[in-house]
């Protein structure tokens, strides 16, 4: 019996779905939590090419979420030991793996030559910056994010809106996992239906999930769900998300982490740039100014 049969005996997959798989090209960015998940998915699904990137090593810290990885893992990087533990599931894929963070500037590199993006490395930076690029490259990106025992997953460009159409402002509070923790079921239910997103896109399935948003809430047992199919852009006062490598000698830099927060005074028509460690600090004061002010902003986020 063949490897997919169980999938290709549905309505709407059959053996030209699957020889769409086959042949489909996959940007997956983060092999941690959620990827423990979605990879092993897209993987088994036959998804035919799937490059991967993450800078980050293994800590003891991440097992009870990121179960590609063993103790004998600890130390290693990410992305090299997950497409190890990956290879032996589908020899029809091909995994490419890269020991190397995402910004804005490489992300056209690595981005050219596939069909869809994938963000699961729960980084709001990450995710504004690919949604940004694929609301410009029309490529479909499947965004999710998790936090404590809650979280949302979402189909984003690719002809439907962006991520900054639905979330056009951060919420007053963030936190990392290492701040605010995480329950490793609830990265495995978000991550399951960011596969699934994946492949309804690649197959082409009716409705489409470019357009919609579920959120899952395991404290209060809740799942919901809505469209933002007509949900309109925001304006330009929201940030652009820069590396630092994108900063040129024409831009007016605030530096946060050595000043305190100031109102500049750019030149017409200068760009002004917020940085700051994580980003959250610089998006808040380009929003800030950008609302009393006509000159374009962006942010930069050393750690991120």
């Amino acid at each position: 019996m063949s490897r997919y049969a169980r999938q290709t005996c549905l309505a709407g997959v059959g053996p030209k779905g699957q020889a769409r798989l086959a042949t489909a090209r996959v940007l997956v960015v983060g092999a941690g939590g959620l990827g423990a998940t979605l990879l092993p998915q897209l993987v088994g699904a036959g998804v035919g090419f799937i490059r991967l990137l993450d800078p980050d090593l293994i800590e003891e810290s991440n097992l009870h979420r990121q179960t590609l990885f063993r103790m004998s893992d600890l130390g290693q990087p990410k992305a090299q030991i997950a497409a190890e533990a990956l290879g032996g599931l589908n020899p029809d894929v091909t995994l490419e793996a890269h020991v190397t963070r995402l910004t804005p500037a490489n992300l056209p590199r690595w981005s050219q030559d596939v069909d869809l993006i994938v963000d699961a490395a729960d980084s709001f930076a990450t995710s504004y910056a690919l949604s940004d690029h694929c609301h410009q490259s029309r490529q479909p990106l499947i965004s999710a994010s998790v936090t404590g025992r809650q979280g949302y997953v979402g189909g984003f460009c690719g002809g439907a809106p962006s991520l900054r159409a639905v979330f056009p402002d951060l919420p007053d509070v963030m936190g990392a996992c290492s701040d605010t923790g995480v329950m490793g079921p609830v990265v495995a239910n978000i991550s399951a239906l960011q596969a699934q997103m994946v492949l309804a896109v690649l197959l082409g399935q009716a409705p489409s999930p470019l357009g919609q948003l579920l959120s899952v809430d395991l404290t209060n047992w809740r799942v919901n769900g809505f469209r933002f199919d007509t949900a309109p852009e925001p304006s330009r006062s929201s940030p652009a998300i820069l590396a630092l490598e994108q900063i040129t000698p024409d831009d007016l830099v605030i530096d946060l982490r050595d000043t305190a927060d100031q109102a500049p005074s750019p030149e017409h028509g200068q760009r002004v740039v917020f940085v700051c460690a994580s980003g959250l600090r610089a998006w808040r004061a380009a929003r800030a100014f950008a609302e009393t002010s006509e000159a374009h902003v962006a942010i930069v986020g050393v750690g991120t």
